[in-house]
């Protein structure tokens, strides 16, 4: 040990460390001691005298107790499906005298659990959006302010999400109306939620529709992606691909124009979410639509509804309705007709 470390006094981070806590959970202990479990907060004690922390230190909160400031974490702030929600979320905030701090983890469970600890401290209430992290992390962070997860359920929390379920159902029957007879599913994340919904999803309704599903992936829900994902499409003689956000399907379609491929004459893509850009593409793209802006809405009126001491008494969650839009890069495979006529939905 070096003598900066002798003369150095011990910090909430330094007893954060040692008892394997978040700094927020020592902060609490001190400052806020009823809203720490007992077992936890004699941990914490222990470990703070053992290391000599002045628990005086923060004997009183720095930040006023009511700081007007709600976090929203998203996955990626470049990925457009964010941007509905972003302002979606600002608007209602504003609406009810609170200010946003964004927080974009990057597609990153550790980023994001590291970033959600260092803020929580300057929160009221945290907005959470298509998570990377453990159900078991979000429920410690629910246990010391007030959260709502987006795009996710997490049993025991309150939790909004699109219909999933709906919207893969309407698009792969889009696909067996034009006359596909094998759909490929161009994965996210491994540890998105929503993939593992989308997925199951496509695959009970193609078994229904007498239909078959293939899978690539699990991929990082970016463009950089779509290169090596066309390849390997193509050489899975792919016709008809459902990819799990629109970002992917934006990336594909121009992978596949570099390689000659024609989008839809030789190959029909669908995304998800309608984000920011579908309709500029060209071909636009066929999508499920998804009220992000609504989202957005929705945790925010539902996070300033449980500080002011509402309830969440609902086991499952908030379900938003979908829709599939058809644009032009779905068609029948070549040189032959739909089974039916395309159906507005």
């Amino acid at each position: 040990m070096s003598d900066d470390d002798v003369a150095r006094p011990a910090t909430i981070y330094d007893v954060a460390a040692a008892a394997g806590v978040s700094p927020a959970t020592v902060s609490r202990t001190f400052s806020r001691p009823g809203r720490v479990s007992a077992k936890t907060a004699e941990h914490i004690r222990a470990v703070a005298a053992d290391l000599g922390y002045r628990a005086e230190q923060i004997a009183a909160p720095v930040l006023p107790a009511k700081r007007k400031a709600l976090g929203l974490a998203v996955a990626d702030i470049t990925n457009p499906f964010n941007f509905g929600i972003i302002r979606g979320a600002e608007e209602a905030a504003a609406q009810h005298g609170y200010a946003i701090v964004l927080i974009d983890t990057r597609e990153s469970d550790q980023l994001e659990r590291t970033l959600l600890n260092r803020t929580l401290p300057l929160l009221d209430a945290m907005l959470v959006a298509s998570s990377r992290v453990s159900d078991t992390h979000l429920r410690q962070v629910g246990k010391q302010l007030p959260v709502v997860v987006l795009n996710r359920h997490v049993s025991g929390m309150p939790s909004i999400v699109t219909d999933n379920e709906r919207g893969m159902r309407r698009a792969v029957e889009h696909l067996a109306e034009l006359g596909h007879r094998q759909i490929w599913y161009v994965a996210g994340p491994e540890a998105s939620w929503a993939d593992g919904v989308r997925w199951r999803a496509m695959r009970e309704s193609a078994l229904e529709l007498v239909l078959t599903a293939h899978r690539v992936g699990p991929n990082v829900p970016t463009m950089r992606e779509a290169p090596a994902i066309a390849d390997e499409l193509l050489s899975r003689g792919a016709k008809a691909v459902i990819c799990y956000n629109d970002l992917l399907a934006f990336g594909l379609v121009l992978a596949l124009r570099q390689r000659g491929v024609s989008v839809p004459e030789q190959m029909s893509i669908i995304g998800f979410d309608n984000a920011f850009g579908c309709d500029l593409l060209s071909p636009g793209l066929t999508t499920v639509a998804a009220p992000l802006g609504q989202l957005g809405e929705l945790g925010i009126t539902n996070l300033v509804g449980l500080l002011g001491g509402a309830k969440w008494r609902s086991a499952t969650p908030l379900r938003v309705p979908v829709k599939l839009i058809v644009r032009g890069s779905t068609a029948a495979p070549t040189g032959q007709r739909p089974a039916r006529a395309h159906l507005t939905r």
